[in-house]
This record gives C-alpha cells, sequence and structure tokens, in this order.
C-alpha cells in the first residue's frame, strides 16, 4: 500500500474566511489562492444583487458550482447543484433574484 502524502494539502471553512463586499449586494471570500491568480472563492449573492456589466474571461476559463440558490448568468437560471463552465472568450452578467452562494474557480487564472 502506497503512503499518503500530505504535502501541500490545505484545508479551511468558506464560512470562516472574511467577507468582502465587491459590489453592491454581492461579498466574496477567497478560500485558496495558489500561483498566477489561481484561486477559488465563495461568492453570496444578495437577493436582487447583479454584477455591473459584462464578466469578461479573457485571461482564462471560470468554474461556478451553485452552493445554494439561484444564480443567473443573463441567460439562465442555474439551481442549486449546477456546474457552468465558463471558457476563455465567453462573457455572461452574474447575478441572483432570490439569492444564491456559488463557489467559482479560476483553474488557470
Amino acid at each position: 500500500m502506497n503512503d499518503m502524502n500530505f504535502d501541500g494539502v490545505i484545508s479551511s471553512s468558506w464560512k470562516e474566511k472574511q467577507s468582502k463586499e465587491v459590489v453592491k449586494g454581492i461579498h466574496e471570500r477567497i478560500i485558496w489562492e495558489g500561483s498566477d491568480g489561481k484561486r477559488a472563492v465563495v461568492f453570496e449573492f444578495k437577493a436582487g444583487a447583479k454584477f455591473p456589466g459584462l464578466d469578461l474571461h479573457d485571461t482564462g476559463p471560470e468554474q461556478i458550482y451553485v452552493i445554494s440558490g439561484i444564480f443567473n448568468d443573463g441567460r439562465e437560471d442555474h439551481v442549486e447543484g449546477s456546474f457552468i463552465h465558463n471558457p476563455m472568450g465567453s462573457a455572461h452578467v452574474p447575478q441572483s433574484k432570490t439569492g444564491c452562494v456559488v463557489l467559482i474557480t479560476y483553474p488557470e487564472g
């Protein structure tokens, strides 16, 4: 049997991370940061919150997992448990009519 290796492994609770309001009604909690802008962030949208303008993905893809509530990307609603992959070059308008919590990863920065 191979020996387990936990070198570099981190664990955290997003609920214990400091919250910062990035735009009115949208708070972020950075749960992991790697090199070259790679990161994982939990965003909490209050009911009616909407990103002001297009969220452009010109440097790399963005991946969204809906933890709770209903997330809307400007085209359609995505319910709890949904996964959305936005490839490099895509753009959308993050928002939520009812409020939601999403995990967003930037795997390439």
